[in-house]
């Protein structure tokens, strides 16, 4: 036996990398390999999980044992270092866990305030990024954001604990099964109680990228359902919200494009956002409620308290928050004009092929 031979490393994959691929896997276990030293062992056989040869792009599951080349085999590079754990005042870490409303191995469900921006950028100091250094708990892992809410928007927001549990849950937000549901105070009262908004959403042009608009032309899909809970008069009504798609901002160019603004929502209803009286001038959407696949089985299924000014006002337009909650489960998406279209092309083909068998039916019994 050559001494490379003897020198092979074996790693038996855990259960926080199962499902990512092998590149990945090197990024966070063996840094100093590059990515063309791992391609070049996966040419030349050198790679392997289970005994058979991989490469770079393969999907690795937990239990699996991967085969790895000599440390000599890789020229050294300087791993990059650990991010340092920041140190928050004993306040942040207060804040941050009064914020906590579920917590288990995988997952984190937060509370969001409304005015606390979910991530840092220009003039923003104050996120909830900032804070996630005081939510370690028992873990050595940082929890990671999975998804966002506006700084304005209040609510639910699902962090992940581990490696897998982000790779689960990112899969799950991409691939639109985790359900999202929200409350919202609009302005005037819709006229279908119950219905879908498919408006397609850009960038508006000399915004900076900071606002949306309804652009059916160049758009990216945008559906929205919408259902009344109940109405104060013609003044206003309280909706739930549920976003079938996750453009920036969707929900409130949806409403404000149907002529009911969100309360609050100055910079798509402008003006016509605000209601007289003692009603609160800030932002009434709030994400009531998530429900998302677990990694370990069955669902997350978490509500988030509505913050004091959207209850008050709910009080205030004498609206009960039992009927809110008593909505039933929302039933499946109608199709989108892509399917439509879709089902319309396949059904006109049945019939093509139908007819053509009539016809040639006919002519055999001449």
């Amino acid at each position: 036996m050559s001494a490379d031979a003897a020198n092979v490393r074996q790693f038996t994959v855990a259960l926080d990398d199962d499902g990512i691929r092998l590149d990945r896997w090197f990024k966070r276990h063996l840094p100093d390999a590059s990515f063309n030293v791992v391609s070049r062992w996966a040419r030349t056989g050198q790679l392997r999980v289970d005994g058979a040869r991989a490469t770079p792009g393969d999907r690795i599951q937990a239990g699996q044992v991967i085969r790895v080349p000599p440390a000599d085999s890789a020229p050294a590079v300087a791993a990059r270092p650990k991010k340092a754990r920041v140190t928050l005042s004993p306040e942040q870490v207060e804040f941050a866990e009064s914020m906590v409303i579920h917590r288990d191995d995988q997952a984190i469900v937060l509370n969001k305030p409304p005015g606390l921006a979910t991530q840092g950028g220009t003039k923003t100091h104050d996120h909830v990024d900032q804070l996630l250094d005081g939510l370690y708990f028992d873990l050595d892992a940082r929890p990671k954001l999975v998804h966002r809410l506006d700084k304005d928007t209040s609510g639910a927001l699902v962090l992940a604990r581990t490696a897998r549990a982000a790779a689960f849950f990112s899969k799950s937000f991409s691939g639109r099964t985790a359900r999202k549901t929200y409350w919202a105070i609009v302005v005037g009262v819709p006229d279908i109680d119950d219905g879908f908004i498919d408006l397609p959403l850009a960038k508006q042009p000399g915004t900076g990228g900071e606002k949306m608009h309804v652009d059916e032309a160049e758009g990216q899909p945008a559906r929205t359902r919408y259902r009344v809970i109940d109405r104060a008069g013609n003044r206003a009504a309280w909706v739930e919200l549920q976003p079938h798609t996750g453009r920036t901002h969707q929900l409130r160019v949806h409403m404000a494009a149907i002529g009911h603004p969100i309360v609050g929502d100055g910079k798509y209803g402008l003006a016509d956002a605000f209601l007289s009286g003692s009603i609160s001038r800030k932002m009434h959407l709030h994400a009531r409620r998530i429900r998302i696949d677990h990694p370990d089985g069955g669902k997350l299924d978490v509500s988030a308290d509505l913050p004091t000014h959207f209850a008050e006002t709910l009080a205030s337009l004498g609206f009960d928050i039992a009927d809110g909650d008593a909505m039933p489960v929302d039933e499946k998406a109608p199709p989108t004009r892509e399917q439509q279209k879709a089902k319309a092309k396949a059904h006109a083909k049945t019939v093509r092929k139908e007819r053509r068998g009539e016809r040639r039916g006919r002519g055999n019994r001449r």
